[in-house]
């Protein structure tokens, strides 16, 4: 069996026009600042692997999730590939929280492009997209309980 690449879903919550980024610990990426998120599981819709990952990282939930773009994401010191893709939604309710000290420190907010250094190699490859929140249209929400809907993604810069 060959090996191919894992799938990630990363979350961008924005709250009061800021966006949660966690420091990452004990895996690949440690020390580095991520959005939340996770493995897409076998069966699992995007949008309830995005609601999921956050609440049990972080204890919030979110709701408008609207999808936003991919990137190719090769690890190679960590012999690690993933496909993550990204999804934008909005903060709904809930303490924020450090749900798994074991793989996180910290979670904070941040103003979109105000980021602290050493970010996580998906959020470097996201930003050399030339991505910002503002292009993903409102009118791209995705809340139906896992049914697949045409929306626009941002396309990666050439």
């Amino acid at each position: 069996m060959k090996n191919r690449p894992l799938i990630g879903v990363a979350v961008i919550v924005i709250k009061n026009g800021t966006v949660l980024l966690g420091k990452r610990k004990g895996s690949h990426g440690s020390g580095a600042w991520a959005f939340p998120g996770g493995h897409l599981e076998m069966n699992e819709s995007i949008e309830d692997c995005a609601r999921r990952e956050v609440f049990e990282e972080t204890g919030i939930s979110i709701n408008h999730i609207r999808y936003a773009t991919f990137t190719n994401d090769i690890f190679e010191q960590e012999k690690k590939h993933y496909v993550t893709l990204f999804v934008v939604a909005d903060y709904h309710a809930g303490d924020l929280q450090v749900r798994e000290p074991d793989k996180c420190e910290t979670w904070d907010w941040f103003v979109w492009g105000q980021f602290p250094e050493n970010l996580f190699l998906s959020l470097k490859n996201l930003l050399a997209q030339g991505f910002h929140i503002l292009n993903v249209n409102a009118s791209d929400i995705i809340e139906s309980a896992g049914a697949w809907h045409c929306v626009t993604m941002a396309s990666p810069s050439p």
